[in-house]
């Protein structure tokens, strides 16, 4: 199952650039592919001039809060590496069935999409005036991207990924690889909502 898409450089092939992925992803293959999302997200918006990147048009969320709704992913994300194991142990239980791979996670959550899921709650990112300053919410999603790159790297072995679980708002219990790889997937799904806005 085909679910990323190949984007061609006139200047040859980008490391950033959007490229199928392998079932499985070890935690170096995570890192590098979420800070390869992180980056082509941050490249595509940095070029948009504001009033573009603020618009909201047909009651659909402008480029600006599909960057936020990003960061509050992000920033939720993160908490599940940033905290003690045992604290992810005791919220989240013990997982009772092995890491999805990575294009069947991706399948699970297109399916939950095509069933009418969205966003719901705190997830959901505030309406954002036309003179909001664009660089600054850029600079926030850089951090907490950061931050979330860290929290994996410092906490984290390979083989500890799957066997912790969190709970996804659209998915259930979801292992901490599958986490990653949401995460990867999300952005670039995001991405490629924004440049139809574009």
């Amino acid at each position: 199952m085909a679910v990323r898409s190949c984007r061609k450089s006139v200047r040859g092939r980008d490391r950033t650039e959007m490229m199928p992925l392998p079932p499985t992803l070890t935690i170096d293959d995570i890192l590098r592919e979420s800070d390869k999302a992180f980056q082509r997200f941050t490249t595509f918006c940095k070029d948009l001039p504001p009033e573009l990147f603020f618009r909201e048009t047909d009651g659909k969320w402008s480029i600006a809060q599909n960057l936020q709704h990003l960061v509050i992913c992000t920033k939720t994300a993160t908490a599940a590496y940033a905290l003690p194991k045992f604290l992810v142990r005791l919220f989240g239980g013990k997982p009772n069935r092995d890491s999805r791979p990575y294009p069947v996670l991706v399948e699970k959550y297109q399916q939950k999409l095509a069933a009418g899921g969205k966003a719901q709650g705190r997830y959901i990112p505030k309406h954002m005036k036309p003179n909001s300053n664009k660089e600054e919410l850029i600079k926030h999603w850089r951090q907490f991207t950061t931050i979330y790159l860290q929290a994996l790297r410092k906490n984290w072995k390979d083989e500890q990924l799957d066997k912790y679980i969190v709970k996804h708002p659209l998915l259930g219990k979801i292992t901490l690889r599958e986490l990653c790889y949401f995460t990867i997937y999300h952005t670039d799904h995001h991405l490629e909502i924004v440049k139809k806005r574009s």
